[in-house]
């Protein structure tokens, strides 16, 4: 039987994906001009190292702090994330990935730019949200991932329903997630709580891992210390990103320490 891809990938089954939250870009509403790019790329830098040197299995930079954001993002925004991996690549031992919110044409393009080996995006579905109704086209985005040589090859981390988010129509999460896995044959699901830091419901994991035993179903939210064992005993592995931050508030930087406590419990429950 062939290993996961993760396993292959990853070196590791059960993995854990850290988010390294990317401060906001120029045009965002709360990018800082005093300190500009480099201040951007100074944090990136401080926040990616605390992650690997804690442990993690891999790393995911999105822009989350480029909130609200644009359903169609704006090239600098794109240019600049792609200047902050660039100047980070040196630096990366690790597998990584990327996340440009909320847009995946955009997300597929920063992945054949910087050689990201994954993404995380919504494909599927129409939703209704803050940023009010969303539909999106697999067939077209799948296609457009394909006819790019250097994203052919990306894998792609479905979201079964977005943070802050309901599916439009009375479906529920175990028709989602079979629908999904049977029409487009996702790398991986994502089972998300509300909001970043925000509990993914024990109860939904298992009813889409259920629903589909043969996906790889990720815990993709709210993950902490005292919950990654139960997690882990349902789910694939998990997309951490809020308790790794100083006293496990969002807006903070890492806390390489508490990156080390949550990776050697993962490390002992893996055993």
């Amino acid at each position: 039987m062939l290993k996961p891809w993760t396993e292959e990938l990853l070196g590791t089954n059960k993995p854990i994906i850290a988010m390294c939250h990317l401060n906001p870009m120029p045009s965002d509403p709360n990018f800082d001009p005093e300190t500009g790019m480099e201040g951007v790329v100074e944090y990136a830098r401080k926040d990616f190292l605390a992650l690997q040197n804690g442990g993690v299995d891999a790393v995911m930079f999105s822009n989350e702090f480029s909130a609200p954001y644009m359903i169609e993002v704006e090239p600098v925004v794109l240019a600049s994330m792609a200047r902050v991996i660039g100047e980070l690549l040196s630096d990366i031992k690790i597998p990584f990935g990327v996340d440009v919110q909320i847009d995946p044409y955009r997300t597929l393009d920063l992945a054949a730019a910087t050689g990201a080996a994954f993404v995380r995006e919504t494909i599927t579905g129409t939703y209704t949200s803050d940023y009010g109704l969303r539909s999106l086209n697999p067939g077209k985005i799948i296609r457009y991932r394909n006819n790019n040589n250097q994203a052919r090859n990306v894998k792609i981390l479905y979201t079964l329903v977005p943070e802050g988010a309901a599916h439009l129509g009375d479906r529920s999460l175990v028709d989602i997630a079979k629908s999904t896995f049977f029409n487009h044959k996702p790398d991986a699901l994502l089972v998300s709580g509300q909001g970043p830091g925000m509990q993914t419901s024990d109860e939904l994991l298992k009813l889409a891992k259920d629903a589909v035993p043969n996906a790889l179903v990720f815990a993709n939210t709210g993950v902490n210390v005292e919950t990654v064992e139960k997690k882990l005993s349902i789910a694939d592995g998990a997309v951490v990103g809020t308790t790794f931050k100083v006293d496990g508030v969002f807006e903070n930087h890492v806390d390489q320490a508490r990156v080390k406590e949550f990776m050697d419990k993962v490390k002992s429950f893996r055993k």
